[in-house]
């Protein structure tokens, strides 16, 4: 705009950010919830903070303060498995840790800034979200809300990352023109999984909208962000969004299914040409894998083999970033081949464990419930939850709390959305007894 506000922005947001945290060990730990919902995902903004003093850590104190101060309010976890689960994982790839230092594959992680436990730290920052989230949010309000500021963050990042796409010329696709956008470390893959998850996600839940105003509003909001992630040129999204859709036709909405053909079949007249060079660059003009998909094909493959010699416990969590591989890259670009080469068959079946309780609860949400807000929140998580397993077989989009913080803030309010709906169910079918006012004089006929 040209006045100079802007650069005060993140300064603002920085001190926001104490003030919230002394709300939320004040006995407000709700309202500090939605101002960090608003943080989760815009990385560039929170790396501004690291000019002031513990800038770095600023979610992390914020997320502490709301568990803090909902512990201090006498606030309990609501009973899911996911916290059980969670908890498992966190100590076994702790352990996994120590296990690839054993093994000479890893530094001993002493201090606070040894790659190995940043790595196990930053990653167990996205379960103490989703404990912050299901400590604080407690009726059907506060679920209504979380929902509502979710779109709005939503919304920030769709424009944030429309302006940057949209300034560059694309007649014709151009990796280098790529970048993370607002979730900037996250990278162009990275924001185009974090678009296609939550595209899917309103656009499931946006099916159990009643009013007319909001039904618009939200429809436009999915548009945006399917627009925002088609300007990133990942192709897994793409697959992601495609999918879902095949799912939301198939669970809910028929009308989806034969609106999907005749876009197989007509996509390349009605994407921009760009995007279809983006596509169509899987293979090269001798049918060949193009240079990405081959790396990637090569990279797996060496993977296995280090996953054949330590198949049970793998080589420890968080140690394939210590050597260069193919070409020297540092990740597997396949979050399922990274989980099974560091933490071998035991760290794949619990995590596999946690996506089967995502998908049981958002399913059993979206089937069982009685309120349209809670069946509409079951299928969106459950949309976009597939989404993440599609999305994590091209790149790790689990383990960045940029792409994935903001979808466990919503599955704690999944979890307390059942909770409400069968309490609210069970007050329905048991009323309370109301006394019968009998005319005495009939009692003697």
């Amino acid at each position: 705009m040209g006045t100079g506000i802007g650069h005060y922005i993140p300064l603002v947001c920085y001190l926001a950010c104490w003030v919230m945290a002394i709300r939320a060990l004040a006995g407000k730990p709700l309202p500090t919830l939605y101002f960090t919902i608003l943080l989760l995902p815009y990385r560039t903004m929170r790396d501004h903070f690291l000019d002031y003093p513990l800038g770095g850590n600023a979610l992390t104190i914020l997320v502490a303060a709301i568990i803090i101060g909902g512990l201090l309010k006498g606030k309990k976890l609501p009973k899911s498995s996911l916290f059980l689960i969670w908890a498992v994982f966190g100590i076994y790839l702790y352990f996994s840790m120590w296990f690839g230092v054993i093994l000479g594959n890893a530094p001993p992680p002493l201090w606070l800034n040894d790659i190995n436990f940043i790595t196990w730290k930053d990653y167990m920052l996205i379960p103490l979200v989703f404990v912050a989230a299901s400590l604080v949010i407690e009726d059907r309000k506060s679920v209504r809300t979380v929902i509502l500021v979710a779109a709005f963050s939503l919304l920030a990042i769709d424009r944030s990352s429309l302006l940057s796409s949209l300034s560059r010329s694309w007649g014709t696709f151009d990796e280098n023109k790529r970048d993370g956008g607002p979730l900037g470390f996250a990278g162009a893959n990275g924001l185009a999984a974090f678009l296609a998850q939550f595209c899917m996600f309103f656009w499931g839940f946006m099916q159990f909208v009643q009013t007319k105003k909001y039904k618009i509003l939200g429809y436009l909001l999915v548009a945006t962000t399917a627009f925002a992630t088609m300007y990133t040129f990942s192709r897994a999204s793409y697959i992601a969004i495609i999918v879902g859709a095949l799912i939301l036709g198939i669970l809910k909405d028929r009308k989806l299914l034969p609106i999907i053909a005749i876009f197989l079949v007509t996509w390349q007249a009605v994407v921009p040409k760009a995007v279809s060079e983006r596509v169509n660059m899987t293979h090269n003009a001798n049918g060949k894998l193009e240079a990405s998909a081959d790396e990637r094909i090569r990279l797996w493959e060496a993977a296995k083999a280090s996953f054949l010699s330590d198949p049970i416990a793998g080589v420890g969590y968080a140690t394939y970033q210590m050597n260069a591989h193919t070409d020297n890259l540092r990740d597997t670009h396949n979050w399922y081949v990274k989980v099974l080469v560091e933490t071998g068959l035991v760290g794949m079946i619990i995590a596999l464990a946690l996506i089967q309780q995502m998908l049981a609860l958002s399913y059993r949400l979206f089937k069982n419930a009685h309120d349209p807000l809670y069946r509409g929140l079951g299928l969106g998580l459950f949309l976009a939850t597939t989404s993440t397993v599609i999305l994590n077989f091209f790149g790790d989009r689990w383990t960045y709390l940029e792409i994935s913080g903001l979808l466990w803030v919503l599955l704690a309010a999944g979890v307390h959305a059942e909770r409400l709906d069968q309490t609210s169910t069970v007050s329905e079918e048991s009323p309370a007894e109301q006394p019968v006012n009998v005319n005495p004089y009939l009692i003697t006929r």
